[in-house]
């Protein structure tokens, strides 16, 4: 999406968002629009807030995350450089904000990770994380279109918490694993139930991964800007209803042990998302389930990080 429908989304954000979020947090965002050429790196200027150009600070640094990441503290201290500068900002309606990261290594996911939503399925709570992933080419951006897809007809919502790395590592002590976290984002990790709970001998990649089925936003929200990641409010709206609703203290499993669980069978690469499981409330748990149709908004709130806005074509 382009900035056609940005002051309705710029509105909804604003009269949508937790209050007291801090001024100077290093919100990092992809960016686009119709006067620049390719993707370009910016600050989001606090949560729904306009964007600082930061490749017009610095026309050295790269225009993709990935490259930043990489980079580490050297284009990290740019960054900080060019928030405290007092820059001018682009207006939200002049641009178009991409996923945060795209195009990373691998898309990890956990499952059964929400203490109230393995309540709310009446299951045990695991005594180890369930792994899973989506493809990248799932990501979409914060404001995109979730596209349904026509071998499916359970299409259900899951708003996550997730954890983008900035320093490759392997076999990382959990004590470690922070050293390792760029920071924070909000992910929708969309589901068709029908491909992940009963085809494909239920193994939940397929219906975990189509197209669109991950929406990642607004900001790549530094860990050094959110105090405590693990209580966090968390919520999901569809068409304005409350459907999803939860704190991130409710994670059994926290980043740290994600990290470090994750890293004894893969290499951690700088760019690669975690999402980190979905509280109660989702559709298919409902009596009778509820599914996503065409025409529905879907909305993922976590306090701290911003809002996601996404409709279902």
């Amino acid at each position: 999406m382009l900035v056609s429908g940005g002051r309705l989304l710029t509105a909804l954000l604003q009269a949508q968002r937790w209050p007291c979020q801090p001024s100077r947090d290093m919100r990092l965002v992809q960016f686009q629009t119709p006067h620049l050429r390719g993707p370009h790196l910016g600050l989001e200027s606090g949560n729904g807030g306009g964007i600082i150009n930061l490749n017009a600070f610095d026309p050295t640094l790269p225009k993709t995350m990935m490259e930043f990441l990489e980079q580490g503290e050297a284009t990290l201290s740019v960054a900080r450089r060019a928030l405290a500068a007092q820059l001018p900002v682009l207006p939200r309606t002049e641009v178009s904000l991409l996923a945060p990261v795209t195009r990373p290594d691998k898309v990890v996911c956990v499952g059964m990770n929400y203490v109230d939503h393995c309540k709310e399925q009446n299951v045990p709570v695991p005594k180890e994380p369930i792994i899973f992933s989506k493809f990248a080419s799932s990501i979409v951006g914060p404001y995109d279109d979730i596209i349904l897809p026509p071998e499916s007809q359970e299409v259900d919502w899951e708003v996550e918490l997730a954890v983008v790395i900035g320093k490759k590592g392997k076999h990382i002590k959990a004590t470690d694993a922070m050293a390792h976290v760029a920071g924070f984002t909000v992910a929708h990790d969309v589901s068709a139930r029908d491909w992940q709970m009963r085809r494909n001998g239920k193994q939940w990649l397929l219906g975990k991964t189509f197209d669109t089925f991950c929406p990642l936003g607004p900001a790549l929200v530094t860990k050094d800007s959110v105090p405590d990641p693990h209580n966090l409010k968390i919520c999901c709206q569809v068409n304005g209803e409350v459907v999803q609703s939860s704190n991130t203290n409710q994670m059994v499993f926290k980043t740290e042990e994600l990290i470090a669980w994750v890293s004894q069978f893969v290499t951690l690469y700088p760019g690669d998302v975690i999402l980190t499981g979905t509280p109660p409330g989702v559709g298919v748990f409902r009596k009778p389930p509820v599914f996503l149709k065409k025409g529905d908004k879907v909305q993922c709130e976590i306090e701290e990080l911003g809002s996601i806005i996404n409709r279902v074509v």
